[in-house]
């Protein structure tokens, strides 16, 4: 149940995630790895804004959306019909080391919003208030098995820190098809997780990726502060 607030907070998320379209930007930076026919996974989904790009550079590709919250999946499906996008499968559940189940904490706002976009499983920082709900999890391997994938091209993740635990159960999907990795890595997110940037590293390594940092997507060897890396094999 939302308060009045939520509700008034909800709309406006529903407006912009129909309306608008975030990270146009990211397009040229992304285009080397996503063509016509893409296989394309994101992981935290949130309002569908990178779905959205997505599904428009793969038109005959396919977008599987992972988003294991409720309140951000209605708007996220909304968003998805409003625009009339087809080609995106949003999928109830996240990605994790282990198949099995979580508790995903999403931060209440001072004025008691929810701040949807740093729902977390690895909870919230600072002692903030939180709504907090069971939701399922699964491997990026078993779901690649499960799925028949024959290729994959892009694994964009941002899910506050369990960054980790979606790559390290996606490791024999990661060797198979290579594909290009965009990440939010934050040593703060991940810490809350029990994970730490240096072992990232130690796992893309052995499979033959090189670190890019954003904005500019200048090469780096190691972390390099927090920010969105893009990985290239």
């Amino acid at each position: 149940m939302l308060t009045l607030h939520q509700r008034f907070d909800r709309m406006r998320h529903l407006a912009i995630a129909c309306l608008e379209q975030h990270h146009r930007e990211l397009v040229p930076v992304f285009a080397p790895y996503i063509d016509a026919s893409a296989v394309v996974i994101d992981v935290g989904a949130h309002a569908g804004q990178f779905a959205k790009l997505f599904a428009g550079m793969a038109p005959q590709g396919r977008v599987y959306a992972f988003e294991p919250s409720g309140y951000a999946r209605s708007i996220l499906e909304r968003a998805l019909a409003w625009n009339r996008v087809r080609n995106v499968r949003v999928i109830a559940t996240g990605l994790s080391d282990q198949p099995g189940e979580a508790v995903l904490s999403t931060p209440i706002k001072a004025r008691g919003g929810f701040g949807f976009g740093l729902a977390s499983l690895g909870g919230t920082s600072g002692g903030r208030a939180s709504s907090d709900q069971t939701v399922p999890l699964q491997t990026l391997d078993g779901f690649a098995a499960a799925e028949g994938l024959t290729r994959l091209d892009f694994l964009k993740a941002d899910v506050e820190g369990w960054e980790i635990h979606v790559v390290r159960g996606g490791i024999e999907t990661l060797r198979r098809f290579r594909p290009a990795l965009f990440l939010e890595v934050s040593d703060e997110a991940l810490a809350r997780a029990g994970e730490t940037p240096a072992t990232l590293w130690a796992l893309l390594t052995p499979l033959g990726y090189r670190a890019l940092k954003a904005p500019d997507f200048a090469p780096v060897a190691a972390f390099d502060g927090a920010s969105d890396y893009l990985f290239v094999a």
